[in-house]
């Protein structure tokens, strides 16, 4: 035994599990000989911990009020839940916000298993491994490098984790009920499930053409399809050298834009260019970004950055032109440090709306400080301005102000070009009059816009741009994405049960698909003969477009090992509760433990839904109480007093009585013609599919038949 932390294993439960409805990793921990040191038994540990991590002080444990963790350090608690704690709030510092955790004793004396919420299994990893070392660290007295921990994890969140314009369609869509799985290490994401999936990529979705797509990104073609549509264009040519650029500034007048014909971001595009040495300089640094290179009119006023979501509106955001002022000592490179690259809200990476400002690999800065004989060398005088970036830096917010006729051009510009998501480049000098009245027009039409701006906008409000992409995937108040979702759990019969609901459900018209011991069934065709109860089965079968209703047996130890391979279900389906050997391995020894694992699948029962649970065994009748939804009980005899006393309650139930199956609602009841005389333990399967079927609104008469043919379809 020794004064020691040790992480002996770890699950990474990636669907609704016995701690939380969210994926969570589960870590048993063994802490030796700590388990007879509370933290209030060692000395300084407390003012150690709350320096190192003062953020703590946030998390309420059990006391549900700030500073209620650190209260329960400082009266006593052990290294297991101070652990739980302290990765919690490296997510948090990582930006991956969690709350839930848990930490719990074991069988096995000084050894814990330890729960916390993760949004990315190798972040929440790295979180509890530097845990580790930041609680032993206080308790051994010893130094620990918190800020480089932090931007080590942090670092390691920003490669893995979604990017923030897909990570806020898929929040938008957790909150209004949708579930998502993603598909890829990158930002492809499935909304929905079964038939009525959607898919996102950023801010393209499966609506999104790839025939617009390749329009957009052609500025010249774009143009060309606007101006016969009547959208305000400025006038331009691509041209295929400097001289041929120079040729074409003065066709079109002076001044002009010399710009790459499908580069984004403000790349290589110079504006304003007056002279023919600016119009050849340009060229070669819009060639470098592009396929081809434009010269077109210049139009005056700010940029700004429209986004329209299904033929609507949703944000509007103005750039700005980006000065310096010298000092009189510092060079503008030193001043583009100072004054620019300092801004919070400068950054490489995808989180930041505004991109840092490196000199060296800019030549569109290059050539504008150029034009206003400067050099990154050179020291302004103090109080003298230059002009960094023209365009580009588009990040304030101005949707309030946009002049309706303004965002009628921009919806028209994005349904010519047929793009369900677009954002719309526009320049004037004020976004709240018609573009006639200012002289502005369209620049650009963006397929994949970023919502960044309009998510962390420099001034003004942030839009909730991905509830409205949300709302646009799936119109209408009720629309969840979601198909009918069965899951069987219990001790006994579950494949059984679960082979009888597929059959129900193929009786009933569903294209349905079925995950369990027997394998992956489409339609009642067998694709995978080996045993599918698990999470990856599970999702394969959400992840197939052509599902419209599916059932998924459950085992307990897949519950315990993985999670449920769905969020939430329609119907869920308990046999029975008793002890069994097999989870033993996962320090569940007694029926009541067992109990705990099997209240997972009524947990997950939507209201709107049913748990269907066996009243021959009183502790699967007892989690009733559990259910958000409806219950529907089964037995083999109406004579149960839970089921008498649910049907005298007007709840429904369905038994058997002189060898036929009654469906029975209060005091109506109603005889299925199908006639019965299995073994008792095939009958209570049989009745659980039968309730399972009747939840699902399968008509009596295809129930009926669907009992009668169930053996043979075994057969096939």
């Amino acid at each position: 035994m020794t004064k020691d932390i040790r992480i002996l294993d770890v699950l990474h439960l990636r669907g609704p599990n016995i701690w939380t409805y969210r994926p969570a990793i589960e870590a048993r921990v063994d802490i030796g000989e700590l388990e007879e040191c509370p933290s209030n038994t060692i000395p300084g540990f407390y003012e150690r911990l709350s320096g190192l991590l003062p953020g703590l002080i946030e998390h309420t444990c059990s006391y549900g009020e700030r500073g209620g963790f650190l209260r329960r350090v400082q009266e006593g608690t052990w290294p297991a839940h101070i652990l739980e704690h302290v990765t919690l709030e490296l997510q948090t510092q990582a930006g991956q916000r969690t709350s839930f955790g848990k930490a719990r004793s074991t069988s096995q004396r000084g050894v814990y298993k330890v729960a916390v919420r993760s949004r990315h299994k190798e972040v929440t990893l790295a979180c509890l491994n530097a845990a580790r070392d930041l609680v032993m660290a206080a308790i051994e007295d010893k130094p620990f490098d918190v800020p480089a921990t932090v931007a080590r994890l942090h670092e390691l969140a920003d490669s893995l984790c979604l990017g923030p314009s897909t990570a806020c369609i898929v929040d938008a869509a957790t909150d209004s009920n949708i579930p998502s799985i993603r598909l890829t290490d990158g930002n492809l994401v499935q909304l929905g499930h079964g038939v009525h999936q959607r898919r996102v990529w950023t801010a393209e979705t499966d609506r999104t053409s790839a025939i617009a797509e390749s329009i957009a990104s052609d500025k010249d073609l774009t143009k060309s399809l606007l101006v016969p549509c009547g959208v305000p264009v400025p006038e331009g040519q691509v041209v295929n050298s400097p001289a041929a650029a120079w040729e074409a500034a003065q066709d079109i007048g002076l001044p002009v834009v010399v710009k790459p014909s499908d580069a984004n971001h403000g790349r290589g595009i110079s504006l304003e260019l007056m002279t023919q040495a600016e119009v050849e300089a340009a060229y070669p640094v819009a060639d470098a970004e592009g396929s081809e290179v434009i010269v077109e009119r210049f139009i005056r006023g700010c940029e700004h950055r429209l986004l329209v979501v299904g033929g609507k509106l949703v944000a509007a955001a103005r750039g700005e032109h980006t000065l310096i002022s010298g000092d009189g000592k510092a060079t503008v490179a030193e001043l583009i440090e100072s004054q620019l690259n300092s801004d919070p809200r400068r950054g490489e990476a995808e989180q930041f709306p505004l991109d840092r400002i490196v000199l060296e690999r800019n030549p569109t800065i290059q050539l504008l400080l150029e034009r206003q004989g400067v050099t990154g060398q050179s020291v302004l005088a103090a109080g003298q301005k230059i002009t960094i970036e023209r365009n580009g830096n588009v990040a304030n917010d101005c949707t309030d102000e946009v002049h309706p006729e303004v965002a009628a051009a921009a919806v028209l510009a994005a349904r010519i070009i047929n793009l369900d998501i677009a954002g719309i480049d526009l320049v004037t000098e004020d976004i709240s009059l018609p573009l006639e009245k200012t002289g502005g027009a369209i620049v650009e039409v963006n397929a994949g816009p970023g919502l960044l701006m309009h998510l962390k906008p420099a001034t003004g409000k942030a839009r909730p741009v991905g509830e409205a992409i949300v709302a646009h995937l799936f119109p209408g108040e009720a629309n969840d994405g979601r198909i009918p979702i069965v899951g069987v759990a219990g001790c006994d019969d579950t494949t059984r049960v679960a082979r009888q609901i597929g059959w129900q459900l193929h009786m009933g018209g569903y294209h349905a698909g079925l995950a369990c011991r027997d394998g992956l069934f489409l339609d009642q065709r067998a694709v995978e003969k080996t045993d599918c109860a698990h999470w990856q089965a599970g999702q394969r079968l959400l992840m197939n477009r052509t599902v419209d209703a599916a059932v998924f047996e459950t085992p307990l130890a897949s519950i315990l090992g993985e999670g449920l391979p769905y969020d939430r279900c329609q119907v869920g389906v308990v046999t029975s509760i008793r002890a069994s050997t097999e989870l033993e391995r996962f320090d569940i020894r007694d029926a009541d433990q067992v109990r705990n694992v099997v209240r997972t699948q009524v947990d997950v029962v939507m209201s709107s839904g049913a748990a269907v649970l066996n009243a021959d065994d009183a502790q699967v009748a007892g989690l009733a109480e559990l259910c958000d939804g409806e219950v529907i009980f089964y037995a083999l005899s109406c004579e149960v007093d839970v089921m008498a006393a649910h049907l005298a309650a007007g709840g429904r139930a369905v038994y058997v009585r002189d060898g036929s199956v009654v469906l029975a609602t209060g005091a109506s009841e109603q005889r299925l013609a199908a006639r019965v005389a299995h073994p008792a333990n095939a009958l209570s399967a049989e009745l659980a599919a039968v309730a399972a079927a009747w939840a699902l609104g399968i008509s009596p008469d295809l129930i009926s038949s669907a009992i009668e043919s169930f053996e043979s379809s075994l057969s096939h």
